[in-house]
Formats: C-alpha cells, structure tokens, sequence
C-alpha cells in the first residue's frame, strides 16, 4: 500500500504540473487587462498605470512569469489580488467557512440520506417507495440548480415569506436568535444543492446495488439463512460502494469550489462567488490560484477514493 501511494503522489506530481502550465496559458492568453479599470480612471496617469504594470510584472514574458508564480506557489503563496491586494491565501480563508456552511453542509446531508434510500429502493424494486424515490430522484437530477433556486425564494421568500433569500455572511452566532436566524438563512442553499445532489447518490446506488442482488455470493447468504438486514447491509451494500464513492470523491472538490450557481442566486460570500467575481475583474492571480486549487483537490480525491477500493474490495490488490 505505501508503494503504491507513493507511485501515486510522484505520478500526481508531473500531472499537476501540465495542469499548471494549462492553466496559466489559458489565463495569459485570454483577453482583458487587469488595469483596465484604471485607464478609465483620468486621474491616474498612463506613467502610473506603467509603473503598476511593472510592478505587478505584468510586462514580463509569459514563461518568466509562470517560473514566478510556480515559485511562489510552491512556497505556499499564490500572489496578490490584482484588485483588493490581499494575498489570494488570504481570500480563501475569509471565503472558505462560508462555502463550507452551505456546500458542505448539503453534500454531507445528501451522502446522509442517499445512500439509505437507494438501497432500499433497489430492495424493494418497484414497490410504492421505490417509485417516489425514483421520482424524487429524477427531478433532482433534471432540475438544475439555477431553476430550483430561483423557485424557492418565489414560493418560500417572496410568496410565504418564510425565509430569506439573501444570505447574511456578516452574521455571526452569538446567542439563541442568531443561531436561529443563522438556520433559517441556510434552509433554502442547502436543500437546493442537497436536492440536486440527493437525486445523484440516490441514482447511482440504487443501481449499484441492483447489479449486485443477483451475484451468487448474495444467493449463497440467502440460502445460508441469513437475515435480510445482514445480507444486505454486510454483503450487498459494501460491494455496491465502489462506484458511489467514485462520485463522492469526485464531488468533493466541489466543496471547496463551491456551488457558483447557488452562491449568485442567495447571495452567498464564498468561494464560487470569489471565483465569478474575479473572472469578471480580470483578477488573474485569484482565478490562477483557485483553479489549481481545485486541481489539486481533484487528483488528491482520487488518490484517496482508490485507497478505500483496496478496503471495500479485498479482490483489490495494491503492488
């Protein structure tokens, strides 16, 4: 097992380094100049925009500049943002406890609910449960985000008037009320991104399990007497994770990137909402740091949704 996860963090390695030279390409050639908002500032001469362009190295060549921010990466440091000056670091920071209170509460909830649900779906395939899971399921999946977003806050912000649809990221929880009010504020994200969410999990381990009900290991625990809970539970499900934690581990960068769609739609000062914001002010730095960020998590979830396999799949053998 070490072997092997090393072999892998050295493969990940090269791999993370095509990502960056990617990335940075992509980011150096896209159109825009992130001291266009000064130009149409005529109290800033063009001396002082060429001094900041200087500065900043923004007239450097585009491989002196990847050599830099590689270094300074490596260091821990993802540069300054071009417009509010705080190191990128920094921003993550202040945004990331945001994200983590509406994404990653909803992923969490979602993985809580799923998984249960789908395998009793697949157990009682085509019964009355089954179909309304199956129904729910298909409607979290088809509606997108931005659609069911928008028609809770007309039904429960706007219509009922239940809860808000702004969401106050300056609050922060000190007694009984605010800790209610901090609920009440999180309801409508989180059931969006877990509604969507849901209908995934559900899917895939519904059908999982459904591929494994019929293998002979299951028909031998039947015949051996073995209560349903116990074949189902210790025999089905554990080998019916494999390809369910492949979409976990897929999905949980997304924590990290947060929900985009969600956070413009209530409002949320996290990490999706930094990411759109910065794309639309040319802050190159930010974006640069955010995307390799979420790369990184990428392979790194990868790396760890192979090492559970070895666990729920003893035929798998690491060299």
């Amino acid at each position: 097992m070490r072997t092997y996860i090393l072999r892998r963090v050295f493969t990940a390695i090269p791999t993370l380094l095509v990502i960056s030279i990617v990335i940075f390409t992509i980011l150096a050639a896209a159109p825009g100049d992130p001291l266009s908002q000064l130009a149409l500032n005529p109290e800033v001469p063009p001396e002082v925009r060429e001094n900041l362009r200087r500065a900043l190295g923004l007239d450097d060549p585009w491989h002196i500049r990847y050599i830099k921010w590689m270094s300074s990466m490596v260091k821990g440091e993802f540069g300054y943002s071009f417009s509010s000056h705080i190191p990128v670091i920094e921003l993550v920071k202040q945004r990331l406890p945001n994200t983590l209170a509406v994404v990653g509460v909803a992923y969490f909830i979602a993985a809580l609910f799923a998984l249960p649900i789908g395998v009793l779906s697949a157990v009682r395939q085509y019964s009355f449960f089954d179909q309304v899971a199956t129904t729910f399921a298909f409607i979290g999946v088809c509606a997108p985000t931005f659609f069911t977003g928008l028609l809770f806050i007309l039904i429960f912000s706007v219509k009922l008037q239940w809860f808000p649809f702004i969401y106050d990221t300056t609050l922060k929880v000190e007694d009984f009320d605010t800790l209610l009010k901090q609920i009440k504020q999180s309801i409508m994200p989180i059931s969006v991104l877990a509604l969507f969410q849901m209908g995934q999990l559900t899917r895939f381990t519904r059908a999982s399990v459904l591929e494994n009900l019929p293998m002979d290991y299951v028909r031998t625990s039947w015949a051996k007497g073995l209560p349903e809970r116990v074949v189902v539970f210790r025999h089905v499900f554990p080998n019916s994770l494999i390809p369910v934690v492949t979409l976990i581990a897929l999905s949980m960068p997304n924590i990290f990137a947060g929900a985009i769609i969600t956070e413009q739609i209530f409002r949320v000062n996290g990490i999706g909402e930094l990411l759109i914001t910065s794309t639309l002010n040319n802050d190159t730095p930010v974006v640069m740091g955010l995307t390799f960020i979420y790369s990184a998590l990428v392979v790194f979830f990868n790396l760890v949704a192979d090492i559970i396999y070895g666990f729920l799949d003893p035929r798998i053998v690491y060299d």
